[in-house]
């Protein structure tokens, strides 16, 4: 997987390793941190482009992210979409939540779907939310998930 910074900038690390490197910057220099982890995606014609952010919150401080994005050529409905990127998102956080753990660092898994039923995204949200905490993380939906519904959304 290819990672960058919001400016552009590539993470030429293996992910995990940059993730520990910026715990211990950021905690040396004072910061509490907390991560939450999203994916968005958005269909353009025939293609589907995902967008998986790793976004740290500094306490009172501000934040910054790092990003992957990826395209796929299958055709999916609304609900397989949505839980593919539930899937991404519980990937990443798989592979990163020893650091967390490690560091004593908050984590949130964000998934860009309605708490509300009115709304077409909320047909996966029972999966989603199983999903989520069945692999022990913290679920985050709309409207409170805003690395899916912000911070990946801008980069689909």
């Amino acid at each position: 997987m290819k990672w960058r910074r919001l400016n552009g900038d590539k993470i030429d690390l293996p992910i995990k390793k940059a993730v520990e490197q910026t715990i211990v910057r950021e905690t040396k220099a004072g910061y509490k941190l907390k991560v939450c982890i999203g994916t968005d995606s958005q269909v353009y014609g025939d293609t589907t482009d995902f967008a998986t952010v790793i976004v740290f919150l500094r306490e009172k401080r501000g934040g910054f992210m790092f990003i992957h994005t990826e395209k796929s050529g299958a055709i999916m409905s609304l609900r397989e979409r949505l839980i593919q990127e539930v899937g991404k998102s519980v990937t990443v956080a798989y592979e990163l939540c020893d650091l967390f753990d490690k560091y004593d660092i908050a984590m949130e898994v964000h998934a860009d779907i309605n708490t509300d039923p009115h709304f077409k995204s909320n047909v996966a949200l029972k999966e989603a939310m199983g999903y989520i905490r069945g692999m022990g993380f913290v679920f985050k939906g709309k409207p409170d998930a805003f690395a899916s519904s912000s911070c990946a959304d801008k980069m689909v």
